[in-house]
């Protein structure tokens, strides 16, 4: 993980320049309708802060962390809220949240560790909370364009959530790549804490 947070410290502006205006509009429509008016939302890796912003502009209580520094001053600068540096084992929150969004963000962690990412994800969610995910689609682990990626298949990841238990895919679908220079097919799914 050394290597990609080190990738995103040393990128850190070309990375906010390239996704701060990135259009996720339809990614937005497909999670808002399944949280509470004014819920809490911890945005699970913000990069440029982005999502964080559209969030509290929606009217919701946005928690926001990211594992770069550089990433977490200038996404603070941007949204207006603190930003907490931290990485995504760090995460002990209990019943807090009324959903995650992990936007382009666990695709960072090895296949092996993201059993236990996703079950402190769902400990942090309130009883019925959401997560949105969002993975390159594919099969391929390893270090690609300087960074960590794990690559995710509808069937992987079926196999991962019935591993880890009490957590029901409501929605799943694939999407492409918003930014014009990136021809990167998505698998995003929402799931629901039982």
């Amino acid at each position: 993980m050394s290597e990609t947070l080190n990738y995103y410290q040393d990128n850190s502006q070309a990375f906010f320049d390239s996704t701060v205006n990135a259009d996720v509009m339809p990614l937005y429509e497909h999670f808002v309708k399944y949280v509470p008016v004014g819920g809490k939302v911890l945005d699970f890796g913000c990069g440029s802060g982005r999502d964080t912003k559209y969030f509290l502009e929606s009217g919701f209580s946005v928690d926001a962390i990211d594992g770069s520094e550089k990433l977490c001053q200038m996404a603070s600068e941007y949204t207006g809220i603190d930003v907490k540096c931290m990485d995504f084992m760090s995460l002990d929150s209990f019943e807090e949240y009324d959903a995650v969004w992990a936007c382009a963000s666990i695709l960072h962690v090895g296949l092996e560790s993201l059993p236990i990412v996703l079950e402190k994800m769902k400990r942090a969610l309130k009883p019925s909370g959401v997560m949105y995910i969002s993975f390159k689609y594919g099969d391929f682990e390893g270090v690609r364009d300087e960074r960590f990626f794990t690559d995710m298949t509808s069937e992987r990841f079926s196999k991962l959530v019935s591993d880890i238990g009490g957590l029901i895919t409501i929605e799943e679908w694939f999407s492409e790549d918003v930014r014009p220079d990136k021809n990167v097919r998505w698998y995003n799914t929402i799931l629901r804490k039982e």
